[in-house]
């Protein structure tokens, strides 16, 4: 009994101090990691006002102090919208240049710069107009009447024509003889828009109130359209000053990359001067690697515009965490490769494996044919010959069936009907053409899921 009464209080001592050890190594493992807990919650914190102040950049698209590589265009904005703000001279202009190639922007700047000016400031009223939004010269009229908080004076009135509402909508705006009106500024975004309204009745009026002095009014157009003053009448044409501000990027790689290094930088009223100075140095760094000045460069050839390279840094910072606080190559090359992903493959990848077997079928008609244009039929043939002489594993499909596969390729865009009145011609006959590459077919079957292999080999076949 005393054994047994020793083990059990040997026992007991034992797990006491085995308890008494955890608690004091669980004491010191707390104060050992205390201080690493506290650096990580300041990285963290860190790490999502990077991410918001990134953020903020690419998608709201701040305007910059000054527009890069346009300051001849600026120039001439500036002074042409100064003189109608100031002295009442009316004036028109149209700024033409590619999507994304900073129209807005530059147009943005020069009113952001001209309504600095105390006086102008005061005097100045910007109406903004869309021709995706206002697509006819009623909801127009409606538009510029709301900009111009003019509802309730025109209240109830009844105009005999366009021209008359206009006028007397600018009437309104004089604050007494006609040397004190106050200056408008019309904006229209998608310029060539509206050269399609009826009569182009809103163009001409602009147009004419801004030839004639009746009101000190600029009418500025936006258009992407290099053609936009062969859409516009003869009488709209002569009222036109013909002014024109091109803006044809001549941005060069070297200033392209110094963006991607300004944009991917913190600002310096960063609040910790150690994280900014670390995350700095890895964006200088970042910006001399060679694989991330390659992907770059690809990039700037293929398009220099502004968006598609903040949706390129966008989905790099994406990548950013607290356990992964910096910028990568890898980060960028990934994005890289999401952004130039082609979406027609990727189509492919969820095709039926009978619209698949259409697309081989047309693959091979355009190896035949030299690209000659196809229809159904010689689809519809050369698939049976490959379900005759090489599948084992494709069914043997109903016609009626293959024929709603093939018009559901011509849906996907994926082929693309050539014969411009198809209304006399069977559906079976009529001529179509392949949207797609040879190099953008074998891409999607490598990637398809579960592809059978005689399928494979019938589209690595020459000829069929």
């Amino acid at each position: 009994m005393r054994n047994v009464f020793a083990k059990i209080s040997i026992s007991c001592l034992d797990h006491c101090h085995r308890e008494k050890n955890v608690a004091t190594m669980s004491k010191r493992k707390v104060k050992e990691t205390h201080m690493p807990v506290g650096e990580c919650i300041s990285q963290n914190g860190f790490i999502f006002q990077v991410q918001m102040i990134l953020r903020e950049r690419f998608c709201h698209q701040r305007l910059p102090e000054k527009p890069v590589g346009m300051e001849s265009q600026h120039k001439h904005l500036l002074e042409l919208l100064r003189r109608t703000a100031v002295h009442g001279e009316s004036n028109s202009v149209l700024i033409v240049g590619p999507r994304g190639s900073g129209k807005t922007m530059l147009l943005n700047c020069v009113l952001r710069e001209l309504l600095e000016v105390k006086d102008v400031n005061k005097n100045v009223l910007p109406v903004h107009l869309n021709g995706l939004l206002q697509t006819d010269d009623r909801i127009a009229l409606k538009e510029i009447t709301r900009q111009l908080n003019l509802e309730n004076v025109v209240g109830d009135k009844v105009f005999g024509s366009f021209a008359e509402n206009l006028a007397f909508l600018l009437e309104a705006l004089k604050k007494g003889d006609r040397s004190s009106s106050r200056p408008v500024l019309f904006i229209l975004d998608e310029f060539d828009l509206f050269a399609h309204h009826k009569n182009q009745t809103l163009l001409y009026n602009l147009l004419d109130v801004s030839q004639s002095a009746q009101a000190p009014i600029a009418v500025i157009g936006l258009t992407c359209r290099l053609d936009v003053l062969e859409l516009l009448e003869k009488r709209v044409k002569s009222r036109f000053s013909h002014r024109q501000i091109h803006l044809l990027s001549s941005l060069s790689f070297i200033q392209y990359l110094d963006n991607v290094r300004s944009q991917l930088s913190l600002p310096q009223d960063f609040p910790d001067t150690k994280f900014y100075d670390e995350w700095n140095d890895g964006i200088k760094t970042l910006c001399e690697d060679q694989p991330v000045v390659d992907v770059l460069q690809r990039h700037y050839n293929s398009s220099k515009d502004f968006r598609s390279l903040h949706l390129l840094l966008m989905l790099a910072l994406s990548r950013v965490s607290a356990s992964k606080p910096a910028i990568k190559p890898t980060d960028l090359l990934e994005a890289s490769r999401v952004c130039m992903v082609d979406s027609k493959a990727n189509i492919l990848h969820g095709l039926s494996i009978l619209e698949l077997c259409l697309i081989i079928a047309m693959k091979h008609l355009n190896d035949i044919y030299e690209g000659e244009p196809f229809n159904f039929q010689m689809v519809h043939n050369e698939f049976k010959k490959f379900l005759q002489r090489k599948s084992r594993s494709i069914h043997n499909f109903d016609k009626p069936v293959v024929i709603k596969a093939f018009e559901h390729l011509q849906q996907l865009e994926l082929i693309k009907s050539m014969d411009s009145s198809t209304a006399k011609i069977q559906k079976e006959f009529q001529l179509m053409k392949l949207m797609l590459n040879h190099s953008q077919i074998m891409e999607a079957l490598q990637k398809y899921p579960q592809c059978p292999t005689d399928v494979k080999q019938w589209a690595m076949s020459a000829f069929g």
